[in-house]
């Protein structure tokens, strides 16, 4: 079984009820598709309540019935109870509204739930169907939001095997800036290469610890990516959804060119940005790809200064990239040639672990002659970020000019490398690749 961080948050949640009489708001779990909500929460009822009754609105669409009528708590409970769902026990029992983007009515119904107080609600549903459900203004009382994402490299970790004692002396080497010792490094960072391909989709990671084949592991991923893909052009499918499609399969090229910037040229030749405009809000909003803005100062509140038709484009998970990408760049990784930076792989790593931490992408370029990857906000200044995967990972000219450059001073300089940690004379932090899990 994976261990995830977000089982720490229900813990939580679950526990803030004791000093509220027992009441608690809903947990609203949102995230893109196959990133865990579900296994986690039933998991966690497993672990934590006599019963558990699970309600899945896309497949269960007969369960929407139940909401169609008055939305107080004793008429749902009643239609609920008679549909033979499971035992519904007061004080024992947690009710999963899963994939409730399907049923707006349910969500509108948990402030009547919760106010009712006989039982605990988890929902859980896509980004994208959540970031259109018409819920009722007051509903920020009644719940408790959260966002799922793929395994983080630290979560990756526990499920490999390596203890959470490791992690932690990583950690202290991090904060301290000190190098990690020889052997440790390198099998931390060999894990790292391993984790470039496998990614963090818990179907890839948990095949990957059961059989440790990469083959089949490559075959999870293509499957999920086909998923994606479905969604993106089912039946239903407006332009929008297919100009998504189209941006989504060239995110691997685009990742391979030297700025990685975005270019709509690069997918159809003369085409306007606006007619894409929404397709990339469609693409974002479904949680499969972070978007990158420019940043055309390096000033505090970079959200002034950002230019929003000037990006990048990241995949949600470096595994699925490799699957996405060229044929070859799974074994070139574990054999630890980065150098390619196979599609941007490492970057895109990079930009993972700072989304999964709630930090917003930027990066800085000014006309070619300064660069930075990503820069962030941090402690009330900007720290910024310079992402190597070759041996000369002290060179880095058009981050050292872009410091120069402005007037703000950065708080902290860093490079993410395979090289172990070394404080060097000019004040820049080296870092191996692995230490972004501690970002933030």
């Amino acid at each position: 079984m994976l261990k995830r961080k977000m089982t720490a948050r229900l813990t939580e949640w679950k526990n803030s009820g004791k000093s509220n009489g027992g009441r608690k708001p809903a947990m609203l779990i949102k995230g893109a598709r196959q990133a865990g909500k579900t296994f986690v929460v039933r998991e966690f009822a497993r672990a934590n309540y006599k019963n558990f009754v699970e309600i899945n609105f896309e497949k269960q669409s007969s369960a929407r019935v139940a909401f169609k009528g008055d939305l107080d708590a004793q008429t749902i409970i009643r239609n609920l109870s008679t549909a033979k769902l499971g035992r519904f026990e007061p004080g024992e029992t947690l009710i999963f509204f899963n994939e409730v983007q399907c049923c707006a009515r349910a969500r509108t119904a948990v402030k009547s739930l919760v106010e009712d107080g006989r039982f605990d609600y988890v929902m859980s549903g896509s980004l994208s169907g959540i970031g259109y459900m018409d819920v009722p203004s007051h509903q920020a009382n009644f719940e408790e939001q959260a966002v799922m994402y793929p395994l983080d490299f630290e979560e990756f970790l526990w499920a490999t095997g390596v203890s959470a004692d490791i992690v932690d002396r990583l950690r202290d080497d991090y904060a301290a800036a000190r190098p990690v010792e020889a052997f440790l490094h390198q099998r931390i960072m060999k894990a790292y290469r391993e984790f470039l391909v496998v990614g963090g989709m818990p179907e890839a990671v948990g095949t990957f610890v059961e059989n440790d084949n990469f083959s089949n592991t490559l075959k999870i991923q293509r499957g999920i990516l086909d998923s994606y893909r479905n969604d993106l052009s089912s039946k239903k499918a407006d332009k929008e959804k297919m100009l998504a499609k189209k941006m989504f399969d060239a995110i691997p090229r685009q990742l391979n060119k030297r700025n990685k910037r975005f270019v709509l040229t690069g997918i159809e030749k003369g085409t306007p940005a606006r007619k894409y405009e929404k397709a990339l809000t469609r693409l974002t909003e479904t949680g499969i790809v972070y978007n990158c803005f420019k940043a055309t100062a390096l000033e505090a509140e970079l959200r002034f200064n950002e230019k929003r038709n000037l990006y990048k484009l990241y995949m949600l998970d470096a595994g699925l990239l490799c699957a996405l990408g060229k044929s070859g760049i799974q074994s070139a990784l574990l054999r630890g040639d980065i150098e390619t930076n196979g599609c941007g792989i490492t970057e895109n790593a990079v930009a993972v672990e700072l989304a999964k931490k709630n930090i917003p992408l930027y990066y800085y370029d000014k006309r070619g002659r300064s660069e930075i990857d990503f820069v962030f906000e941090e402690n009330g200044g900007l720290s910024a970020i310079e992402v190597k995967s070759g041996e000369n990972h002290k060179t880095h000219a058009l981050l050292d000019r872009a410091c120069e450059e402005t007037e703000t001073p950065l708080r902290r300089r860093m490079v993410f490398s395979r090289h172990n940690t070394e404080v060097g004379a000019n004040g820049v932090i080296y870092y191996p690749l692995y230490m972004t899990m501690f970002l933030g």
